[in-house]
């Protein structure tokens, strides 16, 4: 604040006192007053340009309207000349953000200055190893104080302050003064940082809300990924001669690496597919995880599917199809870090064979109801993309009335509970078995298997991995007509 001096004594004697224009004598009580009067005036106006600056803060959504306030509001609470406000920018760079001089003609020879003392200080910066942008070091801003200093000239009263955002210095506020009677009281210095103090505090709130309309953006990209993805599973379960079926995929987040499909074996097929008629002829079914999670294991996920729905049509043994796939998806996914699991299977509803061939996926399992026994399906076969030259098995195994069998993902065997232990094969196992002595249904499997995996993690917590589940039970002899 300015400090204000008592008011002299007036030269003129007094004039009489029987004079009625004549102002009252003063008095050191009456210049005691008016002093006290004058450093009221000075607070409220100190009062009301702050509460206009944060008024502005409140209110404008647009950084560059309030950094134009700032030098003016900073050279208005101190009485100076002028202020500037340089930022640091992530390029390494120093820019001044904005001037404000009362005198235009010495305003420009400012620019000047403060412009030739900002470029010499731009190669100090050096790379955070937090987001890689460039930060000054502490000689880069000792440096920039003396540029500046010296640059403006001698005759210059200059302070400069800190624009600190999380406790990095992301740019400085300078206000200067020509009067040579002028001092940085301790008073003012504290009102230029109040006024940077604000400044940070609009910076950080407008990057925020870059943040925040990044993430919405994004949040909104992934529910058109999941939305998209979701379409690429089958939507329900065919209808396929002698068999019932159900299926369910339990993503861990908005998109997910589970893959599982139903494609008719021929192009007939595929055609009068639409009619809802239950279907005679043979049908693929299939089960895949991409390892990892996420949008990248979606992404892979998706173009497993076109690619195995192409390969599906050429007619070739479940092998043959493993073998070709592996070898288009491996250019693709050598370099990503990322396999895929699958288990491909093809089912003649007329011979109830089912043909397989396995890509290292969790064997699925078989419970064959003439002997309450539970049978492993599996063959050797290499991750799809880890080897351009992996062979694959095939097998057969023939199905009987009242058979069931489940595919899955590690999802369900890999769920682990709060005291860190997993679900694993067995519990499963153990779990399949009990739901087709006590069910009929495939629905009333999959809902019970579901249940189980859920308890045992706990009611209230979500499983940290996808989790795909196929069921697939023979219609007993008294229910195929």
């Amino acid at each position: 604040m300015t400090a204000v001096p008592l008011p002299r004594q007036p030269s003129q004697p007094p004039e009489r006192s029987g004079s009625s224009n004549m102002p009252p004598e003063v008095t050191p009580v009456f210049a005691l007053k008016e002093l006290v009067a004058r450093l009221n005036r000075e607070q409220h106006k100190i009062q009301d340009l702050l509460s206009s600056l944060g008024f502005a803060l409140r209110s404008f959504n647009n950084l560059n309207q309030f950094l134009e306030l700032i030098p003016l509001m900073a050279s208005r609470v101190t009485d100076s000349d002028g202020g500037a406000l340089l930022l640091f920018k992530p390029s390494g760079q120093v820019r001044l953000e904005r001037l404000h001089c009362q005198d235009s003609r010495l305003g420009q020879d400012i620019r000047k200055a403060l412009e030739s003392a900002a470029r010499q200080i731009a190669p100090s910066f050096v790379r955070s190893s937090s987001n890689g942008s460039m930060t000054p070091t502490a000689q880069a801003i000792a440096d920039l104080d003396h540029q500046v200093s010296y640059y403006l000239g001698a005759n210059v009263q200059l302070f400069g302050t800190a624009i600190l955002v999380k406790n990095v210095e992301r740019g400085r506020l300078y206000v200067f003064s020509r009067d040579p009677q002028y001092t940085w009281t301790e008073t003012r210095q504290k009102l230029v940082r109040l006024v940077a103090d604000q400044t940070a505090v609009a910076i950080e709130n407008d990057e925020l809300s870059v943040e925040l309309r990044k993430k919405e953006r994004l949040d909104r990209e992934l529910e058109i990924g999941a939305e998209i993805q979701l379409r690429l599973l089958p939507r329900q379960c065919p209808k396929i001669q002698g068999v019932e079926l159900a299926a369910r995929c339990q993503t861990a987040s908005r998109v997910g690496g589970d893959y599982y499909d139903f494609i008719p074996a021929s192009y007939d097929q595929l055609r009068s597919k639409r009619d809802g008629g239950s279907e005679a002829g043979k049908w693929t079914l299939a089960i895949g995880d991409v390892m990892g999670k996420g949008v990248p294991a979606g992404l892979i996920m998706t173009m497993t599917r076109g690619m195995l729905r192409a390969e599906v049509l050429n007619g070739h043994s479940p092998a043959r199809i493993l073998q070709h796939l592996n070898r288009v998806m491996y250019a693709d996914l050598e370099n990503s870090n990322r396999f895929v699991t699958l288990f491909y299977s093809e089912y003649d509803p007329q011979t109830r064979l089912l043909s397989y061939s396995n890509a290292a996926h969790n064997p699925p399992l078989l419970w064959q109801a003439a002997t309450k026994t539970i049978k492993r399906l599996d063959t050797l076969g290499m991750l799809i993309g880890l080897d351009a030259d992996t062979h694959y098995q095939d097998a057969q195994v023939q199905l009987q009335p009242g058979d069931v069998l489940i595919y899955y993902t590690d999802g369900f065997t890999d769920a682990a509970s709060q005291s860190g232990e997993r679900f694993d094969e067995e519990n499963l196992t153990s779990a399949f078995k009990w739901a087709c002595q006590h069910f009929d249904h495939p629905q009333d499997i999959l809902e019970y298997l579901f249940e189980r995996v859920q308890q045992f993690i706990g009611p209230e917590n979500r499983n940290s991995d996808d989790m795909t589940l196929i069921v697939m039970r023979v219609e007993p002899l008294a229910s195929e007509g």
